[in-house]
């Protein structure tokens, strides 16, 4: 590294230290918009939240352009939700980078459930809690104020910015990403990039920086198991008659084997090397009950990252206060599968049809409802930008980076790598494992944020000195 480079560096330091107070003011303001994205929930609060980040950068004087744009949902006319595109073109050779995250939330749940009102965002013992804190307006403001500190930075050294940087700011990606194809297709020549930046993942720990280098790939159905025409009497009938809800509780019981692992032929597992995590760290970042035991085999890391597993989310049948002494005629059960990376998603879903179908309990009559799938996903570590962003995770947080798979999934990013095939993909975040994304009392640590935000800034300010 040269004195320049040095100098440089140190002054995106300091600019990022001395700008953070800020980054954390307007996150807060960020939180207190209710931006669910989902269709029950008001979508101006959606909109609001997109004019606010586009303003955040346009004030930061480093882009060609923002907007706020809208794109068809996948198979229809309706528009998704707004968001947040910016770029500036790279100049002298230099690559461009293109930075993701979303600004829309999940729904906040009860109130009851949060020990701050849930988009109130309150400060308590070194986290920021509030719905959307971690997932993902921090992802929004790391991006933020690590252009803020880059650009700070140029200025004081008295120095261009040859660095090409774009935004994509989602506005639906807690609503299935559903205009996320057609959005990319129809702004392409704003988004088009040597790197992308996904900030939509998690650390190892508060102290530990991650990359993300495999994500479990989702297929979610509903099936709908029905044995009468209409409800009987279970005292008259119940004994001979087959209800739904016994088919059902017998059908179920059969994806998973004695130790809770997926007993479904045809859904595979990937050879992944994982990290020490042992049963209590999972009993502690879990909430797991005294007595309670874990399922399935294997490394527990291996389990969540590399083998596949099946989750019952929703079921749809009259619930304890309406219960009257009938047979229930019909039930619906929503199932939700991760699938382990290399698994296509098409043949994971016929793979559970069919096992469903073969199983159908006193021929119970089955209907497959509203699939969706979402590809799984691995990193190519070979590339320059691993290596760099490695490098750089590793001088904000004085410590080396973990590679780390996730048992979510970003459906996404399949569409990423088709829309963009030589551009190379990393999947970083600022949450934590006590985070509590989607949950009651999701949080941000804050001294977390700020190594992330350094991170990214660092990063930033390398591939502005790198020839593409």
């Amino acid at each position: 590294m040269t004195d320049q480079q040095h100098h440089f560096e140190e002054a995106v330091r300091a600019s990022a230290r001395t700008g953070h107070e800020r980054t954390l003011d307007d996150l807060q303001r960020l939180v207190r918009i209710p931006s669910v994205s989902w269709p029950a929930f008001d979508p101006a609060h959606v909109a609001a939240s997109a004019e606010e980040i586009a303003e955040l950068l346009r004030e930061t004087g480093v882009f060609d352009v923002v907007d706020v744009r809208r794109a068809p949902v996948e198979g229809g006319t309706d528009l998704g939700q707004p968001a947040v595109v910016a770029r500036r073109a790279a100049r002298n050779g230099r690559p461009t980078v293109l930075l993701y995250a979303h600004h829309d939330v999940q729904p906040p749940g009860k109130d009851e459930d949060w020990l701050s009102p849930p988009f109130e965002p309150t400060l308590r013992d070194g986290r920021l809690y509030g719905r959307g804190a971690a997932d993902d307006k921090a992802g929004v403001m790391a991006h933020i104020g690590a252009i803020r500190a880059l650009a700070a930075a140029a200025e004081s050294e008295k120095r261009d910015l040859d660095l090409g940087i774009a935004l994509f700011i989602e506005g639906e990606e807690e609503w299935a990403s559903q205009s996320f194809g057609n959005f990319l297709r129809e702004n392409r020549d704003m988004l088009a990039a040597d790197a992308i930046i996904v900030a939509d993942s998690s650390n190892w720990d508060e102290e530990t920086p991650a990359l993300t280098v495999a994500l479990r790939g989702a297929v979610a159905f509903n099936v709908r198991i029905q044995t009468l025409d209409r409800a009987s009497h279970s005292g008259m009938f119940g004994g001979a008659v087959p209800d739904a809800m016994l088919a059902a509780v017998r059908l179920l019981d059969t994806l998973w084997d004695a130790d809770g692992a997926v007993a479904v032929d045809g859904l595979g597992a990937a050879d992944l090397d994982v990290p020490d995590y042992d049963e209590a760290r999972l009993r502690s970042e879990t909430g797991l009950l005294d007595g309670v035991s874990p399922v399935g085999r294997g490394a527990i890391l291996s389990r969540l990252w590399a083998q596949p597993s099946i989750s019952i989310t929703g079921l749809d049948a009259p619930d304890v206060a309406n219960a009257s002494n009938t047979l229930i005629p019909s039930v619906r059960v929503r199932i939700s599968a991760r699938i382990a990376p290399g698994q296509d998603p098409n043949a994971a879903y016929a793979a559970l049809v069919q096992h469903l179908q073969d199983r159908a309990p006193f021929g119970a009559h089955l209907t497959f409802e509203d699939p969706g799938l979402g590809q799984a996903f691995q990193v190519d570590t070979s590339g320059w930008a691993v290596s760099e962003v490695r490098r750089a995770m590793a001088d904000a947080w004085e410590r080396d980076p973990v590679d780390i798979g996730v048992g979510g999934s970003i459906p996404f990013i399949a569409e990423l790598v088709d829309e963009f095939p030589e551009a190379q993909i990393l999947v970083t975040g600022v949450e934590d494992p006590d985070g509590r994304a989607h949950s009651p009392n999701e949080s941000l640590h804050l001294e977390s944020f700020r190594k992330s935000l350094l991170t990214e800034a660092l990063f930033l300010a390398r591939l502005d000195q790198r020839i593409a």
